[in-house]
């Protein structure tokens, strides 16, 4: 039996919270993982208007990207052997395509593969207040083998600045994937 490759889809949707993507990208780079970047022409204009990162230099930060559209890329196939994908940040709109299997870009079709080759995938969703058809969504992604890890920042860590938050929050859900980005940890 082979081994899987230290390989990671990482999607980022357009909902706010796209610096969970960046520090997901930059944890991932230092740790050796292969990435394979996604991102969403709504992810675009997101990250225009919270950082001052260019797309260019976002795609630059993975080992590989993939246009939106590209349904043809390795990613949208079971047959290429990933850890699974981390969607940082998940916007309604994007978990709802997920959960329903009715995918219309690259990201959803990703996610799709990965659950239905029962890989992880780990949802950063990023709403609130949710209301109960959001909640049920998220319920039947669980059902189906989706984590749901909103980014929700650890006090415990005491962190002393936004990116201290982040970073945490991107540490636990890269946790789920086995990977240790070297987060404190409750009790050490």
């Amino acid at each position: 039996m082979s081994v899987i490759p230290s390989r990671l889809v990482v999607g980022i949707s357009g909902a706010s919270g796209i610096v969970y993507g960046i520090s997901a990208l930059k944890a991932l780079r230092r740790m050796g993982v292969e990435t394979h970047l996604v991102v969403s022409r709504a992810a675009e204009i997101t990250l225009a208007h919270e950082t001052s990162v260019k797309v260019a230099e976002l795609r630059a930060m993975a080992d590989h990207w993939h246009k939106p559209d590209d349904i043809a890329a390795a990613p949208a196939s079971g047959s290429f052997r990933t850890l699974g994908m981390l969607v940082a940040p998940c916007s309604i709109r994007t978990m709802s395509e997920i959960a329903s299997g009715v995918t219309t870009s690259l990201l959803t079709r990703a996610a799709d593969v990965t659950l239905k080759e029962r890989r992880r995938l780990v949802l950063m969703v990023r709403e609130s207040p949710l209301h109960t058809g959001h909640l049920r969504t998220m319920l039947a992604l669980s059902e189906m083998g989706a984590v749901i890890a909103p980014p929700l920042p650890a006090f415990y860590a005491k962190p002393q600045s936004l990116d201290d938050m982040v970073e945490h929050s991107v540490g636990r859900a890269l946790d789920l994937f086995g990977l240790d980005s070297g987060i404190t940890r409750w009790g050490e």
